[in-house]
């Protein structure tokens, strides 16, 4: 009888130890995923730090461009479009701006005369230069030539460069759906890409080449 009792309760007491280690196994591979997936949703590389850098001051011009149609554009289709490249890029390079602080990494310098946050106040292109002709940015000398327009010839100035310089934006976009990996920023880059070709098709029609 004391042997038969034995065998069970030691048979007992490894099902109980049994119990326990996988208890904690359990709730360890529970554990694990939502760790890995926290990690995954956050995780940035390179190219998405390049992106948000060339893009702020990408959409910065195109706010300033955008700006200078109210009162200069004769065309309400061109000012209805500035309005909206306007509404939408502004928020766009706060988000920007917020990642890079959050990755501990170099925002651009605003341009002179422009308010961050309102993004009023923007007098010009200086000291934006050494961005002459990559992805569609205008030089000084273009942006110039654009202030002093007005009327007709302002909206065809206008829908010239926008086009260009959207076409720029959109080449950008494209290569960080491609190769970045933060969510947002490939998520943004997508939203850049439907917006902006539609704009494009928009200010090809109105200049008359589509």
């Amino acid at each position: 009888m004391r042997t038969t009792r034995f065998a069970a309760l030691t048979v007992s007491a490894v099902f109980a130890l049994a119990a326990c280690g996988g208890g904690d196994d359990s709730g360890s591979a529970a554990s694990s995923p939502s760790v890995s997936a926290e990690t995954s949703a956050d995780a940035h590389n390179a190219q998405d730090v390049s992106f948000a850098q060339g893009m702020i001051p990408h959409h910065q011009q195109a706010v300033e461009m955008a700006e200078l149609a109210d009162g200069r554009a004769a065309s309400a289709q061109v000012k209805d479009l500035a309005a909206r490249v306007e509404k939408a890029q502004g928020p766009e390079i706060t988000t920007m701006t917020g990642w890079l602080k959050a990755w501990d990494e170099k925002v651009p310098e605003s341009m002179p005369g422009m308010d961050h946050s309102g993004m009023d106040g923007m007098d010009g292109m200086d000291g934006m230069d050494g961005m002459d002709g990559m992805d569609g940015m205008m030089d000084s000398a273009d942006m110039g030539k654009l202030k002093k327009a007005s009327g007709k010839d302002f909206d065809s100035m206008f829908l010239t460069m926008m086009v260009e310089h959207h076409e720029g934006a959109v080449e950008m976009a494209t290569t960080e759906k491609a190769k970045g990996e933060y969510k947002a920023a490939t998520a943004m880059a997508g939203d850049i890409v439907t917006a902006q070709n539609a704009e494009i098709s928009e200010m090809k029609k109105l200049l008359g080449e589509n």
